[in-house]
C-alpha cells in the first residue's frame, strides 16, 4: 500500500454524498493515480460511521490471490457468500476490468442484493459498448487524476513556493513524490508508462507495434497544447521514416484517451455558439511522463503551464474547450450548468506587447461571463474587468468558482 498521506478530501466529500444510494460508484483512472488509496481512505471513513469489517468487502483484481475471482461466476459466487443478511454489503472491485464480462456479476447482485457497489477500472472501454447500456442511468463516473498541486503541497509539507519546482518537472503521481533520487524517480514513471502501454492498450487492443505507438505518443507529449489532427501526425511520422496512415493514428488516440494517458480538448466558437470538429488539443494526463520521455521540460514552459491548467480544471469539474473568437484564442473556456469562465495562461504579461495579444481576445467576448489571465507573475494587472491571477496562488485556491 501506497504511503499516502493526504486524503483526497473533494474524491471523499463526493463518495460519501452517494453512499448508500442505489447506484453503482465508478472510478476511473490512469494507473496508479491513486484510485486503490481512495478505496481505502473511504472503507476508514465508513468505519468511523459505524460500518463494521464484516460489512465490507474490498477485492483487488491485480492483486495474484484474487486470481481465481477473474472469471465471472467466481466472482459471483465469492461476492454472494460474503452478503451480510439484513446490513448493507459494501462491495470494492478494484480494476475491475481484469474479469471478462464482469458486468453480469456486478449487474446480478446490483439488482438482487442489498448491496452498495464501487469499481474502479484504469480504462475508459470500463463504460463503453455493452456495460454502457447495460448501467444506463445505475452507475456515476468519479474521474480521479493524480494529485493536484495543493494536494502536493500538503503531501510534501512544503510551501507552495518551494514545491512548484517539483511538481512543474515531475508531475502529480501519489508515491512519486516520496522518492528523491532522480533515476529512481525516472524508473518509476517508466514502470508506471509501460504497464500502461503494455497491459491497457497493447493487450486490451491487440496493437502489435509498439514502436509505433511509442512514437505516437512521444509526439503528443512533444505537442502538448498544440493543433493536431490525425493526417497532421501521420504525415509527420511517415516523413520521419515511420509511415503510418490516418485511420491507425486515430485508432492510437482513441486508445490512449481511454487509458488516461490523453485528454482532449475540443475547440468551441463563442461567436457562432457551437463546438467545432476540427484542430483539437490533447494534454497529458501528469507531467511525468513528459520529463521520462522528452527530458528537462524548460523549452516548453508555455505549454506544461497550460497542461497543468488544463487538468485542474477538470478536477474542479469544469468542462474544457479551447476558444475561437473570430480569427483569435482563447486558451480555455471552462463551463459547468449555467457557469462559464474564460481564461488565458501565459508564462509572463510584464512585456506590455504580450499583455496586449493575451487580453485581446478576451476583450472580444461580449457576455459578462468572468475573464482571467494567469502567469506566473506576481505582479497584479487588470484592465476593464479583466484580472490576471498567479496561477501558483490560483491552484492552491480551494474555491471552484474561480
Amino acid at each position: 500500500m501506497e504511503n499516502f498521506l493526504v486524503q483526497r478530501k473533494k474524491y471523499l466529500e463526493h463518495l460519501l454524498k452517494a453512499k448508500d444510494k442505489h447506484i453503482i460508484k465508478v472510478i476511473t483512472g490512469v494507473r496508479r493515480c491513486g484510485k486503490s488509496t481512495l478505496l481505502m481512505q473511504y472503507q476508514q471513513i465508513l468505519q468511523t460511521q459505524g460500518i463494521g469489517e464484516e460489512q465490507i468487502l474490498s477485492i483487488h483484481l491485480d492483486w495474484i490471490e484474487s486470481e481465481p475471482l477473474l472469471e465471472y461466476h467466481a466472482l459471483y459466487n465469492h461476492i454472494r457468500n460474503h452478503m451480510q443478511k439484513d446490513r448493507t454489503t459494501y462491495v470494492f472491485l478494484d480494476e475491475v476490468q481484469l474479469v471478462p464480462d464482469f458486468q453480469k456479476a456486478v449487474l446480478s447482485i446490483f439488482e438482487q442484493e442489498n448491496a452498495d457497489i464501487y469499481l474502479t477500472g484504469s480504462n475508459a472501454s470500463l463504460l463503453s459498448g455493452e456495460l454502457a447500456t447495460l448501467l444506463a442511468g445505475r452507475y456515476i463516473e468519479l474521474s480521479l487524476f493524480p494529485l493536484s498541486f495543493a494536494e502536493y503541497c500538503e503531501l510534501r509539507r512544503e510551501p507552495p513556493s518551494d514545491a512548484w519546482k517539483d511538481y512543474f518537472i515531475w508531475g502529480g503521481f501519489p508515491y512519486l513524490s516520496q522518492i528523491a533520487p532522480e533515476d529512481i524517480r525516472l524508473d518509476y514513471l517508466s514502470g508506471i508508462y509501460h504497464t500502461v502501454l503494455m497491459k491497457d492498450i497493447m493487450e486490451r487492443r491487440n496493437i502489435q507495434d509498439a514502436g509505433k505507438l511509442k512514437n505516437v505518443v512521444k509526439f503528443m507529449l512533444d505537442n502538448i497544447g498544440n493543433p493536431v489532427s490525425a493526417k497532421k501526425i501521420a504525415d509527420t511520422l511517415t516523413s520521419n521514416g515511420h509511415k503510418t496512415s490516418s485511420s491507425t493514428i486515430d485508432q492510437y488516440l482513441q486508445t490512449l484517451c481511454d487509458a488516461f494517458i490523453l485528454y482532449p480538448c475540443g475547440r468551441y466558437d463563442v461567436q457562432g455558439k457551437q463546438h467545432l470538429k476540427t484542430l483539437q488539443k490533447y494534454y497529458a494526463v501528469d507531467m511525468g511522463f513528459h520529463r521520462l520521455l522528452l527530458g528537462n521540460p524548460g523549452r516548453d514552459t508555455g505549454h506544461i503551464l497550460e497542461n497543468i491548467v488544463y487538468l485542474e480544471l477538470l478536477r474542479r469539474g469544469y468542462q474544457v474547450s479551447i476558444g475561437k473568437v473570430g480569427p483569435l484564442k482563447i486558451d480555455f473556456i471552462a463551463q459547468r450548468s449555467n457557469s462559464r469562465i474564460y481564461y488565458q495562461v501565459s508564462i509572463s504579461i510584464l512585456d506590455p506587447a504580450t499583455f496586449q495579444r493575451e487580453i485581446r481576445p478576451l476583450k472580444q467576448i461580449s457576455d459578462n461571463y468572468p475573464k482571467f489571465i494567469l502567469s506566473l507573475d506576481t505582479l497584479p494587472l487588470e484592465e476593464d474587468g479583466i484580472l490576471q491571477k498567479n496561477i501558483i496562488e490560483w491552484l492552491m485556491c480551494e474555491s471552484n468558482a474561480v
